[in-house]
């Protein structure tokens, strides 16, 4: 029977922390501490592979900030690696020592024993496809915060805009543009917070444009279209979902889809006692929101009736059951809205609903579940 040690590593910014377990006899050795240099993690393997020779190796580490460099560094050099999900890794309770050491062997022993759920590994063109739609939503929170400091300003000085409904309109603009201040410095400071929105709009701007165009690219352009058959879903979205998912298949169900967004019910059941709480918020962040994001924006138009010209124009090109399955969703998302609010459920958790029901409406779709 072939031994197999496993090796777990813990990954800090300046060291990495490293402990090997043998399963069959139950002990931990070859315990060390390194530099954060992955070439000397190979180089510590190789060692236990020259003086273990009919073992085989398995690493792993926690998913974390520091990335997937030594993940891929790992796999060029010819060695097995997983990374694990922090959230699966169970915690023993009353646990009151905690180093690199023993956080190491921790690890390790998880591997050994299997309790952990493997992250998905993106690929170097989604990363980077990943980290410039994230770059598109720092800006446009940028963006926000521009505009808050405007029109905090403008009631500070006791001005507000009386000639429109709607803020950030040309109509706005033309108004905020011939504000004048008594005070030189009032007016200097007013010039500045103004000309900020105004660059920051640019960028965010700039960052759609070019997001359009890597949605254009034939590894994602395919899925991408299918994803904005949806209302409410649009290019940076889909591309969004593609490039942070990537292998949608991974998920059995729709459900597990819905509990990787965090989507789900929370529950605290015992005996005879069931109780719910809200969702779980647990898993991408990011998505989460872009999905709620979604569902709001389709409640907002009407799907009955004609539709509009940009979703004729999304759907355009696409199979006429991709559309269908779409238009499906659309009217099942409406319904599903107005079936919760009217047994009196708060609007806010009927979206929250609706956007679980898209998340599994989009799960059929990447899986070609569209019959």
């Amino acid at each position: 029977m072939t031994t197999v040690i496993y090796i777990g590593i813990d990954v800090h910014k300046d060291s990495y922390s490293l402990c090997a377990f043998n399963f069959r006899n139950n002990q931990a050795f070859a315990q060390a501490r390194i530099q954060s240099r992955d070439e000397l993690v190979v180089k510590y393997i190789h060692r236990l592979v020259d003086e273990h020779e009919d073992a085989e190796i398995l690493c792993g580490y926690e998913a974390g900030p520091s990335g997937f460099g030594l993940y891929r560094h790992l796999q060029c050099a010819g060695i097995p690696c997983v990374l694990m999900a922090p959230t699966s890794l169970p915690k023993a309770p009353g646990k009151r020592v905690k180093t690199d050491r023993l956080d190491a062997l921790e690890l390790a022993k998880h591997l050994a024993y299997g309790t952990y759920s493997a992250v998905s590994i993106p690929t170097v063109e989604d990363e980077a496809v990943k980290d410039y739609t994230r770059m598109r939503n720092a800006r446009v929170e940028a963006l926000k915060k521009a505009k808050q400091n405007v029109l905090s300003f403008l009631l500070r000085k006791g001005k507000s805009f009386s000639e429109g409904k709607s803020y950030w309109t040309q109509i706005h603009y033309r108004w905020l543009r011939a504000q004048q201040f008594t005070d030189p410095l009032d007016q200097e400071t007013f010039n500045e917070y103004l000309q900020e929105v105004i660059d920051q709009q640019e960028k965010v701007d700039r960052f759609n444009q070019r997001i359009e165009e890597i949605a254009q690219d034939e590894r994602w352009s395919e899925r991408v279209g299918k994803l904005r058959c949806f209302r409410g879903i649009d290019t940076h979205t889909a591309l969004s979902l593609v490039s942070e998912i990537g292998d949608f298949s991974r998920f059995r169900t729709p459900q597990q889809f819905s509990a990787f967004l965090g989507l789900v019910p929370s529950e605290a059941s015992s005996g005879q006692r069931e109780l719910r709480g809200g969702i779980t918020k647990t898993g991408n962040v990011r998505l989460r929101k872009l999905l709620v994001e979604s569902a709001n924006a389709t409640l907002r138009g009407n799907v009955y009736g004609q539709k509009s010209k940009r979703l004729k124009a999304r759907q355009a090109g696409n199979e006429v059951q991709v559309i269908a399955y779409a238009d499906r969703a659309n009217r099942r998302m409406h319904r599903r809205y107005n079936q919760l609010t009217s047994r009196g459920v708060h609007n806010n958790k009927a979206r929250v609903a609706v956007a679980r029901e898209l998340s599994c409406f989009i799960w059929g779709m990447m899986n070609d579940k569209t019959e």
